[in-house]
Formats: structure tokens, sequence, C-alpha cells
């Protein structure tokens, strides 16, 4: 479901030289409000305060998730600005599991992301900071998703969630929209992402989420910096240095090990 987030995320890419990352975002939240709301119907006003709660935590994390990440890549790529948000989910492993295999596969990825952070002459740490930031809302987001899908049916959770983000968007976004008037092709490509990286794997991962521990779903998702690497190579011309690649390469083997170890626990 990941893979499909990596390459959307591509198609917005270039929309952001024209209307910026708060125009990206704010377009995709507003796709994402309106095919959620489609599907889900949420009965907003039968919502109870435990479960508005949730939703609108919910809410703010996916906002704040999309427009952080959206800001990194305009500064470090798609590559290392995915990589560094898998911090999140690399959290989420650590902390919910107690066997040895799993925290070295999870320590060894961890070391594998610092060596892509490792200080050079061209490192922009604001970008850096950004895609922190996007890491820990990436956290908070495989707990909520769980916490609201624990407490409402169906996708409405989703949909309020959803909606309630494109409210709060509502205003910069029209006002990013006027004074940087998009193209047709720009305005295409941030509608693209819309649907494929904000409602489908929206809905995947509240699905899965809802099945899986949350931990396991961490780790399962640490393949992703692979796919933004390789996403990025192929189509953003985006080209990392052997030590790069070999930081990658360790993420995956960590993230095999896990996944595999995991696997035959529960055969």
């Amino acid at each position: 479901m990941r893979a499909v987030f990596d390459a959307a995320t591509t198609a917005a890419v270039p929309p952001i030289p024209v209307i910026g990352p708060v125009g990206v975002v704010a377009v995709r939240q507003w796709v994402a409000a309106v095919i959620l709301g489609s599907v889900g119907r949420p009965r907003l006003r039968r919502f109870t305060a435990a479960q508005w709660r949730p939703v609108l935590c919910l809410a703010l994390v996916f906002a704040g998730m999309n427009l952080s990440l959206y800001m990194a890549i305009e500064r470090i790529g798609l590559g290392l600005a995915v990589t560094l948000e898998f911090l999140g989910p690399l959290t989420i492993a650590l902390a919910g599991s107690r066997r040895r295999v799993d925290v070295a596969a999870a320590v060894a990825a961890a070391v594998a992301v610092g060596v892509l952070m490792r200080p050079t002459p061209a490192t922009d740490y604001v970008g850096i900071g950004l895609a922190l930031l996007a890491a820990v809302c990436w956290a908070c987001y495989i707990l909520l998703n769980r916490a609201v899908g624990r407490r409402l049916p169906g996708v409405e959770g989703s949909a309020a969630a959803a909606m309630v983000s494109a409210i709060l968007y509502l205003p910069v976004g029209v006002w990013v929209l006027w004074y940087h008037r998009p193209t047709l092709a720009a305005l295409g490509c941030a509608v693209m992402a819309g649907v494929l990286s904000s409602a489908v794997p929206f809905l995947a991962d509240l699905l899965a989420l809802r099945r899986v521990p949350a931990y396991f779903f961490g780790v399962f998702m640490s393949v992703n910096p692979v796919f933004a690497a390789l996403v990025g190579l192929a189509v953003l011309g985006e080209r990392l240095d052997a030590l790069a690649w070999l930081a990658i390469v360790v993420i995956v083997t960590a993230n095999t090990a896990a996944v595999s170890t995991t696997a035959r626990r529960a055969k």
C-alpha cells in the first residue's frame, strides 16, 4: 500500500514549484475528503466526545504529516525525506516488540538511517527537521488509526478525519492557490496525488491496522525508504552515494529479518 504512496508522491513533486507544498497538500486533503466522505458517509452528529477525540487528533496528524513531508521533499529530495519519515514506524516497531531479533533489526535500521543523516557541507538541517516531524506524525498516525478503528464502524472515522483536515486547509489553501495560480498540469498532478497517496492508502492503512499489531505494521513499512529511493532515482533523477545505498541495503535486510521471524512465530 505504501508503494502506491511513493509513486503518487512522485506525481505530486512537479507541482511543488508552481503552487508550493501548502497548495499541493491542500488539494490532496480536499480530494481525499471528497472521496472518503462519499465512501464512509460519517454520521457526525452521532459521534460522542470519546469518538471525536481520536478523530480530531488524527485529522491534525494527517494534515501535519503531509505538509511536513512535502516541505522536506522540496528541500532534501524524495528519497532522504521518506527515509527519515520512516523513523516513525521504526519507533513503533522498537517500542512494541520485546524479542531480540526484532530489537536488533530495528536498531540496525536506525543506524542505517543515521548514516543517511550524516553531516555534509550541503546538509539542509531545516529539511531534515521537517522530515523528522513527519516521522513523529507517522508514528502517531499508526496509533491513532487503530484507536479510530476501534471506536467507529467502517470508515466513518477516517472519513471524518479527512473532512476535518480538509476544512483546516481551506483558508490557507484558497489563499495560496489565488496568489499562485496553478497550471492545469500542476493541478492534475496534485489531484492524482490526493487520490493515490491520500484516499487509497488511508483506507488501506485503516483496514490493515485493524488486523495486525501496530509494531508489525511499523516494521513491515520500513521497506518504504527503498521504494522512495528507487522512485526518486528512476523518475526524479535523485542520486545517492555508495554509503547511502549501503545504508538502504541494511534497512532492507533488517526489515526482512524482522518480518520473516514474525511470520514464522505466527505460523
